[in-house]
C-alpha cells in the first residue's frame, strides 16, 4: 500500500509580473515575525502572489502505472492483484461496450427514448468499483453502469429499467434510461439535473458517520465529471464533506467535455485536482485510462476517506470517446479524427489485455470466446425485454412520498381513474396506449 500526502505548499509568485499572476521558486517566508493568531500561517514583509498549488508553477501530477502498450513503468507503485481478479476487472470493461454499443443503436430504432455511453471510460468506472466495499454507498452521474455490473446487476435488470418495462426495479418505468437505482447493491437512484448526487453524498456520508454500525467501516462515493464540477452543488459538497467532516470519496471523471465544451473553457485553473486544497482534502490526480493506477488510488482514497473520516479528492483523466448521449452530435464540436486517433493510441481496454497477455492470464481464444458468450447473453435479454409490458398504470402513484399517502395523490389516482372509465373503452389513442401497460389500467377502474 502507498500513501497519497498532502500537495506540496502553494508556490509564491512574482508580483512585479504586468498584468498576470507568473509563479515564482517556492521559498517558505521567514519566521521571524511570527506567525497569525490562531494560525499557522507565518508572517511576511514581501508582496507576493500565488496561483498554482505545486512548486515552482508546475501542473498536478497523474499518477499511472502501465504505459500505453500495458507494460509496468518504471518505479510504478503496483496495487495488489491478482490473475482471479484482474480477469474479473477485464471482463467487467469488455462488457460495457458490448451493452452500449447494442443500447445506442436501440434508441436509434425508437425502441427506448434515450440512451449514454461509457465509450473510453470502462476503466475509470470499472477501476474505482473494484477498489470499494460491496456496501459503501455509490451516487452516481450517468456513466457508472460499470459500477452496478461490477456488483453483480444483470443484464435483465439493465434492460429492464432502459426500457422501463414491468421488470424494471428500479424505479419502475418511472426514469429515464440508465438512471438506475439499487437497494441490494447500494447505489442510489441517478437524477437528471447536473451535479445534485455531489451534497447528497456528503449527506449520506454523515449518516454513515452517525451509524455506530458503519461508521468508520464504509464511506459514501460519488462519480461526476469536470463538467458538473463547474456547478455550485460540487463546492457545497466539498465544503460539507471537509468541514463536517465526512467520509465521501469524490469520483471526478475529467474526460474533456462538458456536453459540447471542452475542459479548456471549463476551467482556467489546473483540473479539478487543484481544488482540493482549497477544501483541506487529501487529492490525487491519476490516469484514468490506466484501470491499475484507478484501482491502487481509489484504494488509498477510500482508505484514508474512512480512516480519517473525512472527504478524499480523485480526479481521473481520461477520454469521452462516445457522443454526449443520443441527443448529442459530438462531431459537431470536435474533430472526427481526433476520436478516432484517442481510440486507437489510447484505449483503456487494449492497454490491460496488453498486460494481461504479458503475464500469461488472457490470450486471443479466451478474448473471442468471451466476447461471443458476452453479445449472446446481452441479445438474449434484449430480446426477452424489448417485448414486456410497462408496469401497472397504478404504480405511477407508488414510492413518490415515503410515510403516509398524501392528499395530492390521492386526488390524482381518483381523477386519472375517473378519466379512465369515461375514455378507456371508447377513444382509439388512450385504448391504444393502455394496451402498453400490464393489466391496461384495469387495477384502477375501481378507484
Amino acid at each position: 500500500m502507498f500513501r497519497i500526502s498532502r500537495l506540496p505548499t502553494a508556490v509564491l509568485a512574482n508580483a512585479s509580473k504586468c498584468r498576470r499572476l507568473a509563479t515564482a521558486s517556492s521559498q517558505l517566508p521567514e519566521q521571524s515575525h511570527g506567525h497569525l493568531p490562531t494560525s499557522q500561517s507565518p508572517i511576511t514583509p514581501k508582496l507576493q502572489f500565488f496561483n498554482s498549488v505545486m512548486e515552482d508553477g508546475k501542473q498536478i501530477p497523474t499518477y499511472r502505472v502501465l504505459d500505453g502498450t500495458g507494460k509496468v513503468i518504471e518505479g510504478a507503485q503496483m496495487p495488489e492483484i491478482d490473475e482471479e481478479l484482474a480477469r474479473r476487472i477485464y471482463q467487467n470493461m469488455v462488457k460495457l461496450p458490448i451493452i452500449d454499443t447494442l443500447l445506442y443503436n436501440v434508441q436509434r430504432q425508437g425502441k427506448i427514448s434515450f440512451y449514454m455511453t461509457a465509450h473510453g471510460e470502462e476503466a475509470a468506472v470499472t477501476g474505482s468499483a473494484a477498489a470499494l466495499a460491496g456496501d459503501d454507498e455509490i451516487l452516481g452521474q450517468y456513466r457508472e453502469m460499470g459500477a452496478l455490473l461490477w456488483r453483480g446487476f444483470s443484464y435483465d435488470e439493465v434492460m429492464a429499467q432502459c426500457f422501463g418495462n414491468c421488470e424494471d426495479n428500479s424505479t419502475k418505468g418511472k426514469q429515464m434510461p440508465v438512471h438506475f437505482g439499487s437497494r441490494k447493491y447500494h447505489y442510489h437512484t441517478i437524477s437528471s439535473p447536473l451535479a445534485t448526487q455531489i451534497p447528497q453524498a456528503a449527506g449520506v456520508a454523515f449518516a454513515l458517520k452517525r451509524d455506530p454500525a458503519r461508521r468508520g467501516r464504509n464511506c459514501a462515493v460519488v462519480y461526476f465529471g469536470e463538467g458538473a464540477a463547474s456547478e455550485g452543488d460540487f463546492h457545497a459538497g466539498m465544503l460539507l464533506a471537509s468541514t463536517i467532516p465526512t467520509p465521501t470519496l469524490f469520483i471526478a471523471r475529467n474526460n474533456g467535455f462538458a456536453i459540447s465544451t471542452p475542459a479548456s473553457e471549463q476551467y482556467h485553473g489546473d483540473g479539478i485536482a487543484a481544488r482540493g486544497p482549497g477544501y483541506g482534502i487529501h487529492t490525487i490526480r491519476v490516469d484514468g485510462n490506466d484501470v491499475l493506477a484507478v484501482l491502487a488510488a481509489v484504494r488509498e482514497g477510500r482508505r484514508l476517506c474512512i480512516e480519517e473520516g473525512r472527504g478524499v479528492l480523485v480526479e481521473a483523466m481520461t477520454y469521452r470517446v462516445g457522443h454526449h448521449s443520443t441527443s448529442d452530435d459530438s462531431f459537431a464540436y470536435r474533430p472526427r479524427q481526433e476520436v478516432e486517433d484517442r481510440k486507437r493510441i489510447d484505449n483503456p481496454i487494449a492497454r490491460f489485455r496488453l498486460f494481461l497477455e504479458s503475464q500469461g492470464w488472457w490470450n486471443a481464444e479466451q478474448e473471442e470466446s468471451y466476447k461471443a458468450e458476452v453479445k449472446k447473453e446481452i441479445m438474449q435479454a434484449f430480446k426477452r425485454h424489448e417485448n414486456l409490458p410497462r408496469a401497472e398504470l397504478k404504480e405511477m402513484f407508488t414510492d413518490v412520498y415515503g410515510g403516509e399517502e398524501p392528499w395530492n395523490i390521492k386526488e390524482q389516482r381518483e381523477e386519472l381513474s375517473g378519466l379512465l372509465k369515461k375514455y378507456g373503452s371508447t377513444w382509439e389513442p388512450w385504448k391504444t396506449e393502455l394496451k402498453k401497460y400490464r393489466g391496461e389500467g384495469k387495477e384502477l377502474l375501481g378507484a
